[in-house]
């Protein structure tokens, strides 16, 4: 029998099972924290570090993080929100991400970010990277310049025999994540599909697909990020 506890985010006192990762724990408590790496039926690895909070005093990462007896946590204080801000701008001056053009925009969880956070313009300065897009594939197409090196695309995506598509290459501050040449070149369109839409920018696009729903009525045109899990906090209390 799984084992109940009870700890508090932001003062609010919420119960999960013990063990369960906090990102998820807030959740079904109608919490919302923030994350770019962290999928659903994927094993966390922190890699973004949105997702950080305050763990008794500590900074901790949500995603990765299991909940235990009277944790307390904050989620949604200025330091943490401050600092949320600093890493999301340094993803958007880190790439070459230009949102106007990007077929992901409105369903784009970095952008949705950005929105949330209330950022206009980074306080750092832009990298300009100089990155090539990866066109070799027939169902991809990486876009290097939007990767944000979330690792989701190579922790949730396999063929059918559990071989990894994707991983890194190269290293330093030129590390990108590349597409398998060989098995790449065996991948379903559902598996393309899933991938595209795994990703949280717009690194990875299905050739020839593209406006099935039109600006304006894409998923976070319509709603905040997160509006959705808080939502249904005001409506269960």
């Amino acid at each position: 029998m799984n084992q109940i506890v009870r700890f508090t985010i932001d003062g609010s006192e919420c119960m999960a099972e013990k063990g369960q990762y906090l990102v998820d724990a807030a959740k079904e408590n109608g919490i919302y924290i923030p994350t770019l790496c962290n999928y659903t039926g994927i094993k966390p690895k922190g890699s973004c570090r949105v997702c950080t909070v305050k763990v008794n005093g500590r900074l901790m990462t949500a995603c990765t993080t299991p909940v235990s007896e009277n944790m307390d946590v904050q989620n949604h204080i200025p330091e943490i929100d401050e600092l949320r801000k600093k890493i999301i701008e340094l993803f958007f001056v880190e790439g070459n991400h230009f949102c106007p053009a990007c077929e992901k925009g409105g369903n784009c969880e970095l952008q949705a970010l950005a929105y949330r956070y209330k950022i206009m313009a980074p306080r750092y300065p832009f990298a300009f990277p100089q990155r090539e897009i990866d066109a070799t594939n027939p169902k991809l197409i990486k876009d290097q310049n939007r990767c944000i090196l979330c690792k989701r695309c190579i922790r949730g995506i396999q063929d059918e025999k559990g071989r990894t598509i994707f991983a890194y290459r190269k290293r330093s501050s030129r590390v990108e994540i590349g597409i398998d040449h060989k098995l790449g070149k065996e991948l379903s369109d559902e598996t393309a599909m899933k991938a595209m839409d795994i990703c949280p920018v717009g690194a990875l696009l299905v050739r020839e697909k593209g406006f099935d729903i039109p600006i304006g009525e894409r998923k976070y045109d319509k709603a905040p990020i997160g509006s959705d899990i808080e939502e249904h906090n005001v409506s269960s209390k």
